[in-house]
C-alpha cells in the first residue's frame, strides 16, 4: 500500500482514468464546473445535512450514523425522482447489512428541488455514460453524517467493499472536529492500493465499482460534536438493486 496525498484528476482525463485506473478524484472547483454550477450553489445544499435521521439498522449497535436516501432515474437527458423505496444490497457486497430492506427517511423536497442538485446528479451520470455507454442510470443518493458522540464513528462499518453497482461517487461535504476518515481504494483483483484523506468540501471520488473496492477509516473526535458529512451517489444500469425484473 502506497500512501498518497490527494492527487486530483485533470477534468479532461476523467473518462480515461475511470477506464484505466478505476477511479478519478476531482477537485471541488472541477466538480462545480462539471455540474455547470458554482460552489456557492452546491454549498446551498449543505444545511440539509443538519437534519438527517438516525440510522436504526446498524448491526454493530452504534448510533453514530445519520442519513437520508432517495432514488432517481436518468434517461434521455431527463432526471426523475422515483417513489420512495427501500435500499437493498446482497450479502456478497455487504456482509454486515446485506439482505435487508432498509427504509430510510427520504431526502427533503427543498433539497432535491434545487437546480444544483439535479445538475450534479446529471453531470455524474453523463461522466458514467462517457466511460461506459449512454444508457438509463438507476441512481441512489445517500446523505451521511458520521459523528463521534460515542467516541468513534465508522463511515464504512462493513469494511472494504464494492456496492454492487456500476459507478460510485463519494463527495465530501465537510469535516468538523475530527481526525481519521482516510479514504482507501484497492484493486478488486490485484495487490495495488491508494490512500488519502479528502479535506476540501465538494471533493469527489468517482469509482468503477467492478474494478476497485473502497473504504473509509474510522473517525475520532478532536473536540465536541465532531462529525464527517458525505454524499454517496451510486449509478447502476438495468434496474435498482433488489427490484423485481
Amino acid at each position: 500500500m502506497t500512501t498518497y496525498a490527494p492527487i486530483y484528476t485533470a477534468p479532461e482525463r476523467v473518462t480515461e482514468a475511470l477506464r484505466s485506473e478505476g477511479y478519478a478524484l476531482l477537485h471541488p472547483e472541477d466538480v462545480a464546473a462539471l455540474a455547470g454550477t458554482t460552489l456557492a450553489a452546491l454549498n446551498a445544499l449543505v444545511p440539509s445535512w443538519d437534519s438527517l435521521a438516525l440510522d436504526n439498522y446498524l448491526k454493530d449497535g452504534g448510533r453514530y450514523r445519520r442519513r437520508r436516501h432517495s432514488c432517481f432515474i436518468q434517461q434521455d437527458g431527463t432526471l426523475t425522482q422515483t417513489a420512495h423505496r427501500a435500499h437493498w444490497q446482497p450479502l456478497e457486497y455487504n456482509a454486515l447489512h446485506g439482505g435487508m430492506h432498509r427504509l430510510f427517511e427520504p431526502m427533503q423536497p427543498d433539497t432535491v428541488a434545487q437546480p444544483a442538485w439535479r445538475q450534479l446528479l446529471a453531470a455524474v451520470g453523463d461522466a458514467c455514460s462517457a466511460a461506459r455507454s449512454p444508457q438509463p442510470w438507476y441512481i441512489e443518493a445517500h446523505q451521511f453524517r458520521i459523528d463521534t458522540t460515542d467516541g468513534i464513528g465508522r463511515p464504512t462499518p462493513e469494511g472494504a467493499h464494492r456496492d454492487g453497482v456500476d459507478y460510485v461517487a463519494v463527495l465530501l461535504i465537510g469535516r468538523h472536529g475530527i481526525k481519521g476518515g482516510e479514504t482507501r481504494i484497492f484493486e478488486a483483483d490485484g495487490p495495488n492500493g491508494k490512500r488519502f484523506t479528502m479535506t476540501e468540501p465538494w471533493t469527489m471520488l468517482l469509482l468503477d465499482d467492478a474494478t476497485v473496492i473502497h473504504e473509509s477509516t474510522p473517525i475520532q473526535p478532536l473536540g465536541e460534536h465532531g462529525h464527517r458529512d458525505t454524499l454517496v451517489l451510486t449509478y447502476r444500469a438495468g434496474q435498482f438493486q433488489g427490484a423485481q425484473p
